[in-house]
């Protein structure tokens, strides 16, 4: 198989880590997509992660239900991606992969800062970079971190991995007769409120041009295969 990318920016929810015990950190599963992530790193594409932390906390639910303040509980929020981004580079490196958190948040005794030029120099290494702590900045989802992320880099595509297979016109668990779109514009996305990332990613992605392909992460191989090409779940662009 052959890469049709060179640099990539996948986007990890920090659900997509906690399997089926509905919370936390499954390992099984953490090395399953160490393994996925693998298969493309030795097509020398270079690969950098965005994880979330819904897992542990999620911002805006933890300040709806405990009334903590919107700011300081997105700020836990963003601690969670740091602890989850540690359990990702543990499961990288235990398989063989040169990775380095980086974060935007400092916490100097677990991760490095993230400086932009330092992102660079360590995908050019063969590195693979795990963004965490968001953008270190409240009121914006992890979803934007990975368009600014992949802007900043100058990756390809961001791919957004999820529990389903695709983007569709509805809920396919909810509605049996939701469409499935194979291809869908920016501008429709968020006209029709289209759930693949937030407006503002979308947007910023729409103004960088930057495509995004939104794919099942539960289907073994479905990284690889779009990193090949392979029409893979759906494809937002202009």
């Amino acid at each position: 198989m052959k890469a049709q990318y060179k640099r990539i920016v996948l986007k990890l929810s920090g659900e997509a880590l906690q399997g089926d015990q509905g919370f936390g950190i499954d390992n099984k599963i953490v090395i399953a997509i160490a393994e996925q992530i693998k298969a493309v790193r030795d097509l020398d594409v270079d690969v950098a992660v965005v994880v979330g932390g819904g897992n542990i906390c999620r911002g805006m639910t933890t300040a709806e239900q405990s009334g903590i303040e919107r700011a300081t509980a997105d700020y836990m929020g963003m601690m969670a991606t740091i602890i989850n981004g540690l359990a990702l580079q543990a499961a990288f490196e235990r398989i063989g992969m040169p990775t380095r958190v980086l974060t935007a948040i400092e916490v100097a005794k677990a991760a490095e800062p993230y400086i932009r030029r330092r992102a660079m120099r360590h995908l050019e290494k063969g590195r693979v970079v795990v963004f965490v702590g968001g953008t270190g900045n409240p009121f914006f989802t992890t979803d934007t971190t990975a368009a600014l992320r992949a802007m900043e880099i100058g990756a390809d595509v961001v791919f957004k991995a999820t529990n389903v297979d695709g983007v569709y016109d509805s809920d396919p668990s909810k509605n049996p007769e939701a469409k499935k779109f194979e291809s869908v514009s920016f501008l429709d996305v968020l006209q029709k409120g289209l759930k693949v990332m937030d407006a503002t990613a979308v947007s910023l992605c729409m103004d960088g041009k930057m495509p995004i392909r939104v794919f099942n992460m539960l289907e073994r191989g479905n990284i690889e295969r779009a990193v090949c090409g392979e029409s893979v779940g759906t494809h937002v662009g202009e």
